[in-house]
Order: structure tokens, then sequence, then C-alpha cells
């Protein structure tokens, strides 16, 4: 049985999502709805996309994370369920290293997973720009990875 043939609930989908980003992203994108939506709110000051539509978007955005976040783990993991099964909230801290400097990433992120038939049909995720733009060297080499992907 794949990732996205299981029933889940928002909460389980974030708790898939932090378990597969970082190692297995065909099983992660198995995670998503065609038609999800990600989001990031900040990263469009750093001159990368922040809204990807649709399931091909997100593969080409993501489809090189883990061999740009080197090791990336998720601790201090805190979820927050709803009174509706299909929105969940997570805090966590992310720890990688970055490939192309060899520098650590150290993030705090608060993600919104909204759910739709078992699969993910919107996510939100609100990071720090600042410590994206120390870990990748400057504004460039982040959005030389991003095009890269």
């Amino acid at each position: 049985m794949t990732a996205a043939s299981t029933p889940r609930n928002a909460g389980a989908l974030l708790d898939a999502h932090l378990e597969l980003i970082g190692t297995d992203i065909e099983r992660w994108l198995e995670l998503f709805a065609e038609d999800a939506v990600v989001e990031f709110p900040y990263a469009g000051s750093l001159g990368v996309p922040s809204r990807l539509e649709g399931l091909e978007a997100i593969r080409r955005y993501f489809v090189e994370t883990p061999k740009h976040f080197r090791g990336l783990v998720f601790s201090n993991i805190r979820r927050y369920l709803t009174t509706d099964p299909e929105v969940a909230f997570g805090e966590v801290h992310g720890s990688a290293t970055i490939a192309s400097t060899g520098r650590r990433y150290e993030q705090d992120y608060i993600m919104m997973v909204k759910a739709r038939d078992g699969r993910i049909s919107f996510y939100r995720e609100y990071w720090d720009p600042l410590l994206g733009l120390k870990a990748f060297g400057g504004e460039e080499n982040l959005q030389r990875m991003v095009r890269a992907s």
C-alpha cells in the first residue's frame, strides 16, 4: 500500500510530510492532491516562488530537496489538531547541512496542512528567510538552487 492509498487526516499527513520530505520525495509527493497548493508567505522576499499550484509545480520545486538539504531532520515537533480533522498545524525545528555551502541550516517552522480525500490539498509553511540566506550563502545562491530544481 502506498502513502497515497492509506486514508489520512491532516494530522497524519503532517506526520508523513515530516517523515518523508528529507528522504523520499516520490513517496512524499504521493501525499498531495493533483491540484494541491503550497505556499511560503515569506519566500517572495528572497526572489523565490511563494506559491506553487498543482502537483507538477510542487514536484519541480521539491524534487532535489534531499540533495540540497543533506541530513534533514525535524525535532521539537508540536502538532496542533483542530476540531476539523482536515486541518492541522505544526511547529517544528529543522536541521540540515546545505550541500552547496557545507553550512548548517537551523530553522524553526510553522506549518499548516489542509486535507481533502486523504491527501494534502493545501500546505502553508512559515520560516525565517534570513536563516535561509545565511545557510545558502546569499540570495543569488538560494535562487540558483531553486532554478536548478
